[in-house]
């Protein structure tokens, strides 16, 4: 991560992109949290009677607050306490007083996570979609199957959280709150003292005095108390201060942090659990069945007590199995009637479907068998218990193969969210600096403006500014950069990384939600929720996936049993003990279990989890399935010059006088004229002409006043300075405003131009006074970077607002072949279009205010992470570390992820396509070779384990090019 100093540490180190949908939190006043404000649009108003009216009626309501009817503008402005009544209400009441009232505009967006319990299949996850979509007030809902989670914008005035569940759990499926909109800056607390209504009231209403507090909720029972703070305000220290201070006489208040267990992991255990107690349990059953059914009856002298008839033909074997099976059938393989019975609802069908068709036919046709054994002499059958209950014994394993498998794919998250510290030194500091106390707190108990001190080999807990000390900190688990960064007073750093050798005091700058690393985690999180284009296909197949499989069963089951009642095919091919229609129906039962539409729902989210969660540990964050999938088709990277393909800190190395003015008159116009601009040049002539004035002990060091400031993107700047007006640029600047240059000034830029240096002219009232030439080094790695690029057939192209000469020099020495010039940002993003004309698939890589249209308009934005935010959230890539390897990292690591999709759907595919005809018994006639049922529930079993362990091996991913790489070019053909 690259050093920069105290400037903008209120600014988040990552921002969110919208195009992702991360949330952070917004700040809020209390009143805001207690008061709603609503606009409806009502026709037919046609004058101020019809306004008083509904004026009346609604004032009237308990709960509103205030309204304000305009017949002028046909609407209503309404504010209202939502714990008395909501939107829907009031439109209810004006509508009754027979005025039309249009639907709700978007006014108020609110978004919730939840966690959904029992999918299994893509056409599980879009049950749940639907079934959200169907709720009043909801906008937009995203279901995830590989990370089992929702995420829906809903319209809180018309439907809340709690609906939101109940509609899931209408669907047949489970879901927990996992956090709402407001969450991010929510304590909890346990409150010893907490015993009655009195002791509520006397907490909220000394909480509700503190400024920055939002909301409270208080559990009595459990005392427990949930405040949800502005961390620019205050934090979760003073509440809890506030929180004691409110106890007084035998009322004394105790307030501690509620600490609960990680939800998702706790889950992930019971849910591993489940399945692992199923699957032993129908093992306790299954195994003497399929010990009476295959095993004991083929040595005659130990298995001959199974033959012992008890009734007619009722044998002791086929009453052992029956017995020994019903508890699998029907206890134990009770989940699959219940998600049946909820797919079919829906009008939707999934794998249980299929399970529980499978397993009824094989045992409602065995129980066929022992009422016929029972009541007849002479008959004799084959009973199918052990295709029953093997079947639901090998569908567990695998289910609990898979979801241990499942729980792996998000390992790389998880190890991000444990790289804070759980506790902290915080110190006391007395006016002149001194150490007054040392204490040691839990990191969720830091506010801003904290100093905290951090001993060599201990983390940093929050992100903060260096303002004592000097260290090497270890940012690689953030980054993904091996080498130890050094920290000086001034630097910044982040929490999660760790102090190697020096003792360090840092001021903490963001708490909570907002540091880089719990925005890391959202942004990857919302990434691994994001559906990717290519899942569209497993979506599309899913829809009509299981009916069709049903269809194919039946054609199976008729295809065997016509032929063998009409004698079709030799008597010879039915087994032993068996006839034709039992031959048929075990076909048909095998074609049933073995189809597998989890594999195929898997196939996609599972890679998208790792990979994106890899990518995150490597130091390049790409914001969903979208960027990811995109990225793998890029064939031209245009890169930005300034702080891309070089450092970004450009420093003035010349400085060239055309007239009278005074050196020090000179750098004071100039840098008085840039202090306002963010461009890396304009600091780099403000830096100098600072030196200068050390330097040399200019005794008049101030700045002066600049009037009139204006920007000229993509040429310079200009305004007016002590009555003189500046204008500070390249020669472009200087033409648009009619100021002459001169042959001796030409050719001195031309001079400076072809040594790589950008050549910034000042003029004042119209006259080239001097020069500044400033020079920004490559980054080390750029020509590794684009020779790379070369060997994977992608072309490198750079874009800049500099000057052809310097852009030409630059190119030259990196080896980029094709240059845009002297470019304003409206231009960039032409240029990015121009290609995409070609049918070329770009990547922009930039870092500045001016990229971000450029980023926007091309098919993959990379933004540097060490850039402004703008850039960083119009990109689809964020690079953390700034380095240009991750260019090919983010662009190798997407071939790689969809080039393990294509695998997995290759199989998944494949799977159904060659295990449904083998399993319908198309080898049998030929090799004698046929697929029973329980054979064919563990092969559909094995499928989708398969798909999430090959999704897994992206785990194993490295980098092509090294940071370490000493090779000045890279062999692409050679890696692959």
């Amino acid at each position: 991560m690259e050093q920069t100093g105290k400037a903008n540490l209120t600014a988040p180190l990552l921002q969110p992109n919208g195009s992702v949908a991360v949330d952070f939190p917004h700040e809020s006043s209390k009143s805001d949290k207690k008061t709603r404000k609503v606009v409806l649009r009502i026709r037919e108003i046609q004058c101020a009677s019809c306004a008083a009216s509904i004026e009346s009626v609604v004032g009237d309501m308990k709960g509103v607050e205030s309204i304000s009817v305009s017949p002028l503008h046909g609407q209503a402005i309404i504010k209202y306490n939502p714990e008395f009544i909501n939107a829907k209400r009031i439109k209810d009441a004006i509508e009754d007083l027979n005025f039309e009232v249009d639907e709700f505009p978007d006014q108020e967006i609110a978004v919730c996570r939840l966690r959904i319990k029992g999918m299994a299949c893509t056409s599980c996850s879009e049950s749940v979609e639907r079934a959200l979509l169907m709720v009043d007030g909801v906008k937009r809902a995203i279901v995830g199957l590989a990370l089992e989670e929702a995420k829906i914008h809903f319209d809180p005035n018309v439907t809340d959280s709690v609906h939101l569940i109940e509609a899931i759990e209408d669907a047949g499926f489970g879901a927990d709150l996992i956090s709402s909109g407001d969450d991010f800056n929510k304590v909890h607390l346990k409150v010893e003292g907490l015993n009655s209504s009195e002791d509520a009231t006397i907490i909220k209403s000394y909480l509700e005095a503190v400024e920055g507090v939002n909301h409270i909720e208080i559990d009595e029972v459990s005392h427990k108390v949930i405040v949800a703070y502005d961390p620019h305000l205050t934090g979760p220290r003073s509440l809890i201060e506030c929180i004691q201070e409110a106890g007084h006489g035998p009322n004394i208040y105790h307030a501690s942090l509620y600490t609960t267990t990680r939800v998702r992991e706790t889950e992930q255990h019971h849910e591993i659990t489940a399945y692992r107690n199923q699957f032993l349990w129908s093992c306790l059953f299954s195994v003497p069945v399929f010990m009476f059914s295959m095993v004991l009856p083929m040595f005659s002298p130990v298995g001959d007590w199974l033959s012992y008839k008890l009734y007619n033909n009722l044998t002791v074997g086929m009453l052992l199995r029956w017995v020994f099976c019903t508890p699998v059938q029907f206890i134990i393989g009770w989940r699959f009637y219940v998600g049946s019975y909820h797919a079919l609802r829906r009008g939707s069908a999934n794998m249980d479907v299929l399970v529980a068709l499978g397993t009824n036919a094989a045992y409602f046709y065995s129980i066929y068998i022992v009422i016929k054994a029972l009541t007849s002499e002479s008959f004799e059958g084959q009973d199918f218990f052990e295709t029953s209950s093997m079947l639901i014994s090998f569908i567990l394993l695998g289910k609990y193969l898979e979801v241990v498998a499942k729980g792996k794919t998000s390992d790389a998250l998880a190890k991000l969210t444990e790289l804070a510290p759980d506790t902290a030194t915080v110190l006391s500091l007395d006016v002149d600096g001194n150490v007054i106390s040392e204490t040691e707190l839990s990191t969720q108990l830091l506010q801003r403006n904290d100093v905290i001190k951090i001993v060599p080999g201990s983390k940093v807990p929050v992100d903060g500014v260096v303002i004592r000390g000097q260290s090497h900190v270890n940012e690689s688990m953030i980054t993904g950069e091996a080498k130890a960064v050094a920290k000086r007073p001034g630097d910044k750093v982040i929490g999660g990384t760790v102090n190697e050798n020096g003792c360090i005091l840092i001021k903490a700058t963001h708490v909570g939600s907002e540091t880089a690393l719990s925005q890391i985690v959202q942004l990857v999180e919302a990434a691994q929720l994001a559906r990717a284009p290519v899942q569209k296909l497993a979506d599309k197949i899913s829809r009509f996936f299981v009916p069709m499989v049903v269809v194919a069963a039946f054609i199976t089951w008729l295809g065997w049993f016509i032929p063998g009642e009409t004698h079709l095919y030799p008597r010879s091919w039915i087994p032993k003990a068996m006839d034709g229609f039992e031959l048929a129906l075990q076909f048909g039962i095998s074609v049933l279990v073995v189809a597998c539409p989890c594999a195929l729902g898997l196939a996609t989210p599972t890679a998208v989890m790792v990979a994106t969660g890899k990518g995150a540990s490597q130091g390049v964050l790409i914001k969903g399935g979208n960027a990811l999938e995109k990225a793998h088709k890029v064939k031209a990277v245009v890169f930005d010059k300034t702080g891309t393909l070089t450092i970004g800190r450009p420093a003035v190395v010349q400085i060239k006088n055309f007239s009278k003015i005074s050196l020090q008159e000179l750098c004071k116009l100039a840098a008085a004229a840039e202090v306002n601009s963010e461009h890396p040049l304009a600091k780099a002539v403000i830096e100098h002409s600072k030196k200068l004035h050390q330097q040399y002990g200019f005794s008049d060091d101030h700045l002066l006043e600049a009037k009139d400031f204006e920007v000229h993107p993509g040429a310079g700047v200009g305004a007016s300075i002590g009555g003189k007006r500046v204008l500070v640029g390249n020669k472009r600047l200087m033409l648009a405003f009619q100021v002459s240059v001169s042959p001796e000034i030409q050719d001195y830029v031309s001079d400076m131009e072809h040594l790589a240096r950008t050549c910034i002219l000042v003029a004042v009232d119209g006259v080239i006074c001097g020069a500044f030439a400033v020079s920004d080094p490559l980054k080390p790695e750029a020509g590794r970077v684009v020779s790379f690029l070369n060997s994977m057939s992608i072309s490198s192209i750079m874009v800049t607002g500099d000057n052809w000469a310097t852009a030409t020099a630059i190119a030259r020495e990196v080896g980029i072949e094709k240059v845009f010039a002297e470019t304003d940002p409206v231009g960039k993003a032409e240029r990015i279009k121009d290609l995409q004309m070609e049918g070329l698939t770009v990547a922009m890589v930039g870092d500045g205010i001016n990229d971000s249209p450029a980023l926007v308009a091309a098919d993959v934005g990379m933004a540097i992470g060490a850039g402004t935010d703008i850039a960083i959230e119009a990109a689809d890539v964020v690079l953390i570390k700034s380095n240009l390897e991750d260019v090919i990292t983010a662009i190798d690591l997407s071939r790689k992820t969809l080039a393990r999709i294509r695998l997995n759907y290759v199989w998944a595919l494949g799977y159904n396509v060659l295990g449904m005809p083998i399993a319908a018994g198309i080898l049998y006639p030929f090799t004698g070779i046929r697929l029973p049922p329980w054979l064919a529930g563990a092969c559909m079993a094995a499928s989708s384990l398969s798909v999430v362990c090959s999704s897994l091996l992206l785990q194993s991913y490295k980098k092509p090019l090294q940071v370490q790489d000493a090779q000045g070019r890279g062999d692409y053909l050679n890696y692959v």
